[in-house]
């Protein structure tokens, strides 16, 4: 197994992925993107976000994704959007190596913080978490405002 930069030509195989991770948060019906919109938001002069990928027997099995954010507290950190390995593929060490190659381009990149969710239930991803030295902040809420959202608030109030 190796740990590399994506590329667009795994935007097919990371779009599986990202697949996969809806289903596997029960929401197998939410994920609007294309191979189009990945290799455009990816690969352009300023990318969206950033990938590493788990490869082996030439088969992409895990992904990365990451992007930057800016905290007024800390300066440049990395958000980590999603960490996902192919299911029949976990156990190999794909995840802990994934994750281990964000953590060392967090420090390259000298970031204050890396962040990310996860789901209350996911007790296998917080116990990982957990083990790595990773903080729950319990008191922080997750907020999010999704296209309806965005619309409603936008016709009642502009």
């Amino acid at each position: 197994m190796i740990i590399r930069k994506a590329t667009q030509h795994d935007m097919e195989s990371v779009l599986n992925l990202i697949q996969e991770l809806a289903t596997f948060e029960k929401e197998p019906h939410a994920v609007n993107i294309t191979v189009a919109d990945l290799i455009r938001d990816g690969f352009s002069q300023t990318p969206l976000f950033y990938c590493f990928v788990a490869e082996k027997n030439d088969e992409v099995i895990g992904i990365a994704l990451y992007y930057y954010r800016y905290s007024t507290w800390k300066g440049k950190t990395i958000h980590l959007e999603d960490l996902m390995v192919n299911e029949k593929h976990r156990g190999t060490g794909a995840g802990f190596a994934l994750y281990s190659e964000i953590i060392a381009q967090g420090k390259r990149d000298n970031v204050r913080r890396m962040e990310w969710n996860v789901l209350d239930w996911n007790t296998p991803a917080i116990d990982f978490y957990n083990k790595t030295g990773a903080k729950m902040l319990n008191d922080w809420r997750v907020v999010h405002m999704d296209e309806a959202g965005i619309n409603a608030f936008l016709e009642k109030n502009i």
